[in-house]
């Protein structure tokens, strides 16, 4: 564990050095602050808001560090819930606001495994101490909404704002306590515009392989933090350069590693981003089902070619893929279902004749199977003409739609069997030979 050795006192930054308004705040964190202190419990802004505030950026949301216990916090806030097991937090709830009060945490007193990762950290301790426990100095930052003051312990303030990512105390170390701070460093250097601090880089290369020891379901957490952040092409791109890409995950080699799905990837990376930035709602189910299809579909084709039919060929390679994830990123089956269905759309797409395309048009997931086509004709994997013929057969009228379809193929004829004569003689000749 870090130690702190003797408890130093914060630089304090006044409103006019760091320009935050308690206005900035939001209403809940706010009262927060305000009711704990009444009740004569420390209560400050901590983390990312902080940082942001100083960006100029509006924060997602507000949390609040106090020198309170959880039980104590639960008390005071008719309207709050504990959750965490590991290390109790306390959700306070104002209206459609969710504010998440911790308690300081101490710098020692946690269990490592073998590889130094933290198994349990659940010590309660000072602000100090709370302080040094934060990942990077410019998350590191307490404001304090009753003399708009900034505390800074570490040089988190003057780090923003040089736009630097530099994390707290030895790097070895810190990597080591928790390996998804290399993939924090990554998202945070990317979706802030932020360099990373060259000690801070040093040993990310050598430690990589540390991110197998982080359990599937909290690094896929993380690492759909990273694709959700708004700068997920630049947040691949950061792990790439960092070194993190290959044997980081199955998913981000198929990323770097398949020239044919570089442009799909893109365009899929590009609309994601474009979508959060505008403040509007993306599926994880349709990031995801973009990043695997690629695999998807050399799967595909290698079953195809072991004289499978097409489609069972397909709903197996989604399994192979699927399962290939599992030890790595653990991809929730809610997500997984919604992705079958996607993939499972693509070749009922490509026909469009009879009841069939009609049939498509009711199918729950086909808007977003309609969507995952358009980006493989965009990057040139199905023709742009499939993808504008769905797009006008969705809004034409039936009169249209029916002069539109694509008429079904002839069925081949199957011969037909000779009737067996019940007296043993001869069969009789079928009625629709040719002497007949």
């Amino acid at each position: 564990m870090f130690n702190m050795g003797a408890e130093p006192e914060p630089r304090i930054y006044a409103r006019d050095k760091h320009g935050i308004a308690r206005s900035s705040i939001s209403h809940g964190a706010l009262k927060v602050c305000e009711i704990l202190r009444a009740h004569n419990y420390s209560g400050y802004i901590v983390g990312g808001a902080v940082r942001d505030l100083l960006l100029g950026v509006v924060p997602k949301d507000f949390d609040v560090a106090t020198d309170a216990h959880p039980d104590e916090v639960h008390r005071l806030f008719r309207r709050s819930h504990l959750i965490g097991r590991r290390f109790k937090l306390v959700h306070v709830l104002f209206g459609p606001e969710t504010v998440e009060v911790s308690t300081f945490r101490a710098g020692e007193g946690g269990e490592a495994d073998e590889h130094g990762r933290l198994l349990r950290d659940n010590v309660y301790g000072t602000r100090v101490q709370d302080a040094a426990r934060r990942d990077f100095t410019a998350n590191a930052l307490y404001y304090d909404p009753h003399d708009e003051t900034v505390l800074d312990y570490h040089g988190g303030f003057a780090d923003v704002r040089k736009k630097t990512m530099r994390i707290i105390g030895d790097p070895a170390l810190r990597f080591r306590e928790d390996p998804v701070r290399m993939l924090r460093a990554v998202r945070f250097a990317a979706k802030l515009g932020f360099s990373i601090d060259q000690k801070t880089r040093a040993p990310i290369r050598e430690l990589a392989d540390l991110i197998e020891n982080v359990p599937a379901a909290r690094l896929f957490e993380e690492m759909l933090k990273l694709l959700l952040s708004g700068h997920s092409a630049a947040c691949l791109a950061q792990l790439r350069k960092e070194g993190l890409h290959h044997g980081l995950l199955p998913l981000l080699d198929v990323i770097v590693e398949q020239p044919q799905g570089e442009r799909f990837l893109r365009l899929a990376l590009d609309q994601t981003d474009a979508r959060i930035r505008a403040g509007k709602s993306v599926s994880p189910a349709f990031l995801f089902a973009a990043l695997l299809w690629h695999e998807v579909l050399a799967a595909w084709k290698i079953n195809e070619g072991k004289d499978l039919r097409s489609i069972p060929a397909l709903y197996l390679a989604m399994d192979q893929v699927l399962d290939a994830q599992t030890d790595k990123l653990s991809i929730p089956r809610r997500l997984t279902t919604t992705m079958k269905e996607i993939w499972s759309l693509q070749p009922r797409l490509e026909q469009r004749s009879g009841k069939r395309a009609f049939v498509l048009l009711t199918h729950p997931r086909f808007r977003a199977g309609y969507d995952f086509m358009l980006l493989r004709a965009e990057s040139g994997e199905v023709p742009m003409e499939l993808a504008n013929w769905w797009t006008r057969f969705q809004d034409a009228e039936m009169e249209e739609r029916n002069a539109m379809l694509i008429p079904d193929a002839a069925p081949k004829k199957r011969p037909r069997r000779r009737r067996k004569s019940t007296s043993g003689s001869a069969p009789a000749p079928a009625r629709d030979g040719p002497e007949n």
